[in-house]
């Protein structure tokens, strides 16, 4: 073992010593023959690849010449890297393709780390037959001198390095037609580039580019060139000399004008000058069908300048608008006016970045983890991602993000709440409203990270002077605590939240009609310091009572602090002074040490369930009135009644398909307007009986009696539909479910459970979750029938989807960031039904093709849907954005229900990629969304 150990410590040696310990390594570790599989030789997914691969060429293995493909980590030892690729030209003879990438591990931010490699070894010209060169996600900072010699190279990528030009040389490669530099600094092409005669696809996006050689018009054989992201401000004229060209991807530039010309090309199947600066473009291409104009200021003139003639004009901003298909632009020191696809809006204003920076974005389903909420809080927004997190800007970004109008608005406020420094806090937010239920939270941020809207209590904050000072509530105007002077000798920052509560619910919480609580006061402050002098806290008086009327014996200052499990009398510790209208007492500080209660002193709660973890809060001063004697337990089953709310829970099956069940958890004022306007399309048992539930509590659905979900989602656990309850936010999912009985026989009578918190290991029947009905809060909540009907006719099983057609295997998107099979193509076809023609014009199919289709498969409508999705996923096989269009042509055929499906799909196969990687050890395990813990709290977020 110790021998085992010293071998794998890693290597710090000099470039000539390190052939030398690869030496030391061989002789003392056999061969790994397994590792040669073919023709392939796959060391990426193993550790110290670069020892493996020089043990072999030690042993030289006989097989090593049947070696075509070579893969080794960039992330290896550049010198121990450099050694070991020394020895591939003498061993690997017949190499064909070699991949050397980086961006297999992450760093602290979440983003791929590039690897090591910065140079290769001179002797790798030797590889005369090596047609694939892949160095991407390095740190190659110019072009290695020996790739101009590879002359059979026919693809090379440098994607994600730091080059700054590519050198003359490069024209010497007579065989390259796939060449793809994007991600990095360029500046400028050499004039060279026009030289590579075979090159077929040039991939230039996300660099610095602002102008463009005419040589490049030389390409006589280039179908595709993506110079999208850069700073092109105009196209030289010989772009149009590109006759073979089917694919000009120019979005997100500077453009003022385009070639006329380009509109003539005879193969050009797509123009792409989206979010460009063009005010006019040639009439050829405004009625072109495969020219995208969006986000360009067309018919706009130019902005009037005041100035002097000699005073230059600034030109505008540019406006950038981002389809779903994309997820970063790119924001240069001019700054740039950003929309995406989700909504969200961005101001970078001019000198915001000193150099050009890509910003990545990401709209996240709002789960506890990511959302930090107080007691009193309300999630109204999905969580926002802005990355690279914590980049700091030399000046504040403009933030706007939509979010859905909170229901109460009395004595509460919208605020935006982002991590900072390892803690979450609430931005300044001014409101606009653009309609009566399109609302904007506006911000300003400094650096990017997380982002959310929530509802709070109004926050009255004030900075306590030497001198004191008097700080009141502006929702309660009776609230007030006053500090006298001396009460601190340094500046403390103090803040104050008032909450209320209806004394109807509190007489029915303690069944007694002349009951009554003052509003609760929550106090926090910085620090833990005690005041030098007393404190004065009023509160008002419970509504009815009075100082004239008052019984002192049922008046009850209860107390409450973090992390405490119970609220405290503290009315004999504090000395209550009455006037007619309020109550005062005086404190040092805001927390109190009360003795423990006798065991008798306190009812036992009877409720086991634990609401969902929030931010830590402040203490807390609640005055009631009531007969009542003990009146702790009963304080903290009104606390939970303030944020505890009331919903019911339904399923719906759709009419045109049962398969596809409808679950969700609505408010129960919300309930009847929304069956009426889903009862259309969906039918179903009645909702279940009323339940209560708190902000962000976890629960789930789980599929009983002989049926089970269809689909592998990344929210189903163990065949269970896991859920999160947010009050303003459509807690809404649409499943397909299936069944192992036999349909044709009978129908399948089965239903679904609702039960609290996260999917346990085992989940109890049904009629034992009856049971406790009664019971202490339990953890089942409803039962609800899910009816699948009998098979007519020849109608079964085995009369699969796809069963009339014969499918070529094909599919849509990659594994990196998820795919549709034909297997998720058929699912996504058998649930179109008659909505398929407006799906097909959506994703641009003629008419006439759709008439055609409807002639050919006139009694079958199962074959005209496949017909239409496999002929359209054909065509788009290989093409980039071809998954995002089918879900966007779902969403404007208003079939939301499949298109979210297929974001799950994509989501899991994304999620399952990943898993697979880090199995391989190609990546560590991906960082975890902030943790919340009591020292992260914001006080600007607690209630």
């Amino acid at each position: 073992m110790a021998a085992e150990a010293e071998r794998l410590e890693p290597e710090a040696a000099a470039p000539e010593d390190a052939v030398g310990e690869v030496a030391d390594v061989v002789d003392g570790e056999p061969g790994d023959p397994h590792l040669l599989l073919g023709n392939r030789l796959n060391l990426h997914l193993y550790p110290r690849g670069c020892h493996r691969l020089s043990q072999l060429c030690a042993q030289r293995a006989p097989r090593l010449l049947e070696v075509e493909f070579l893969q080794l980590s960039g992330h290896e030892d550049p010198r121990l890297l450099e050694a070991t690729l020394a020895q591939v030209p003498a061993n690997l003879q017949h190499l064909r393709s070699l991949v050397l990438r980086g961006g297999q591990q992450q760093d602290v931010l979440g983003a791929c780390s590039r690897g090591f490699l910065t140079t290769l070894p001179a002797g790798l010209s030797g590889l005369a037959r090596l047609a694939h060169l892949d160095l991407s996600f390095n740190s190659l900072e110019t072009l290695p001198a020996c790739v101009p010699h590879m002359r059979g190279l026919s693809t090379l990528l440098l994607s994600y390095n730091r080059l700054s030009e590519l050198p003359d040389s490069l024209g010497a490669l007579p065989s390259l037609s796939f060449l793809s530099v994007s991600h990095n600094c360029l500046r400028a092409l050499p004039p060279a580039l026009g030289s590579l005669s075979a090159l077929q696809r040039l991939d230039l996006s996300e660099n610095l580019l602002d102008i463009l050689p005419p040589e490049i018009g030389d390409l006589s054989s280039l179908t595709e060139l993506n110079l999208a992201s850069n700073r092109l401000q105009g196209l030289p004229i010989s772009l149009v000399g590109l006759r073979s060209l089917r694919f000009l991807i120019l979005h997100s530039n500077l453009l003022t004008s385009v070639p006329s010309g380009l509109a003539h090309l005879p193969l050009l199947a797509r123009l792409d000058l989206r979010d460009n600066q063009l005010r006019d473009v040639p009439p050829e291409l405004l009625d072109a069908p495969f020219a995208r104009l969006q986000g360009n200021p067309l018919g706009k003139a130019l902005p009037a300048s005041h100035s002097a003639p000699e005073t230059p004009v600034t030109c505008e901003m540019p406006r950038l608008f981002l389809n779903s298909d994309l997820d970063s632009f790119l924001v240069t020191p001019q700054g740039c006016l950003v929309t995406l696809a989700c909504g969200v809006r961005l101001r970078f204003p001019a000198g915001a970045t000193a150099d050009p920076v890509n910003i990545h974005y990401r709209l996240r389903l709002p789960e506890p983890r990511l959302v930090p909420l107080g007691p009193h809080d309300a999630l109204l927004s999905a969580v926002l991602e802005l990355r690279p997190h914590g980049v700091a800007f030399q000046q504040e970004v403009d933030l706007w993000l939509l979010f859905v109008p909170p229901r109460a608005r009395r004595c509460r406020e919208v605020v935006v709440r982002t991590l900072s420094d390892d803690s979450w806090s609430d931005l300044e937010t001014h409101l606009e409203e653009e309609a009566p239920k399109r609302l904007w939270a506006h911000c300003q941020v400094p650096h990017f990270s997380w982002f959310l809207v929530v509802s709070r209590p109004v926050s009255n904050t004030c900075l306590v002077p030497p001198e004191g000072t008097l700080l009141c509530s502006s929702g309660h105007p009776g609230v007030k605590v006053t500090f006298p002077p001396g009460a601190t000798d340094e500046p403390r920052r103090v803040r104050m939240q008032v909450v209320h509560m209806a004394s109807r619910e509190l007489r029915a919480l303690l069944e007694e009609p002349g009951a009554a609580a003052s509003p609760l006061l929550c106090l926090s402050q910085r620090g833990t310091a005690s005041f030098l002098q007393p404190v004065t806290v009023q509160l008002p008086l419970p509504p009815g009572v009075t100082g004239l009327s008052l019984d002192r014996t049922c008046l009850h200052l209860l107390y409450w602090a973090p992390p405490a499990a119970a609220w405290d009398d503290i009315t004999a510790q504090a000395a209550l002074e009455i006037t007619h209208l309020y109550a005062r007492f005086r404190v040092t500080h805001f927390s109190w040490s009360v003795p423990p209660a006798p065991a008798s002193s306190a009812p036992t709660l009877q409720r086991t369930r634990v609401p969902p973890t929030l931010i830590p809060g402040p203490r807390r001063y609640w005055l009631w009135h009531t007969t009542k004697s003990c009146v702790q337990g009963l304080a903290r089953k009104a606390w939970e009644r303030l944020r505890l709310h009331q919903v019911n829970l339904i399923a719906l099956q759709r009419r045109r398909d049962p398969e596809q069940v409808l679950l969700q958890c609505l408010p129960r004022r919300k309930v009847d307007a929304t069956l009426q306007r889903l009862l259309d399309r969906y039918r179903g048992p009645e909702p279940s009986d009323t339940v209560e539930m708190f902000e962000g509590e976890k629960f789930f659905a789980a599929f009983e009696k002989g049926i089970d979900v269809d689909a592998d989602r990344p929210d189903c656990v163990e065949g269970r539909i896991c859920f999160v309850f947010y009050s303003h936010l459509k807690n809404l999912k649409e499943v397909y479910v299936t069944t192992a009985l036999d349909r044709r026989a009978q129908a399948v009578r089965g239903q679904v459970s609702f039960y609290r918190g996260a999917v346990s290991e085992e989940v109890p029947e049904e009629a034992a979750a009856a049971r406790q009905r009664k019971g202490a809060d339990p953890l089942w909540m409803a039962t609800l029938p899910i009816k699948l009907p009998r098979l007519r006719g020849s109608q079964g099983p085995e009369q699969g989807r796809g069963a009339s057609l014969s499918l070529a295997p094909l599919n849509l998107g990659d594994a990196e960031t998820g795919f549709l099979t034909q297997s998720n193509l058929l699912n996504v076809a058998g649930r179109l039904g008659t909505d398929w023609p407006a799906v097909a014009l959506h994703l641009g199919m003629p008419y006439r093709e759709l008439q055609r289709i409807r002639h050919e498969f006139r009694d079958d409508l199962d074959g005209q849907i496949r017909c239409m999705l496999f002929s359209w996923a054909e065509r788009q096989a290989g093409q980039p954005g071809a998954v995002g269009l089918l879900v966007r042509a779902l969403e404007q055929s208003d079939r939301l229900d499949i298109a979210e499906e297929v974001r799950a799909i994509l989501e899991l196969g994304r999620q399952k990629y990943k898993d697979s990687i880090q199995r391989a050890s190609l990546a560590p395990r991906d960082l975890a969304p902030p943790k919340r813990s009591s020292s992260q709290a914001p006080e600007s977020a607690q209630a």
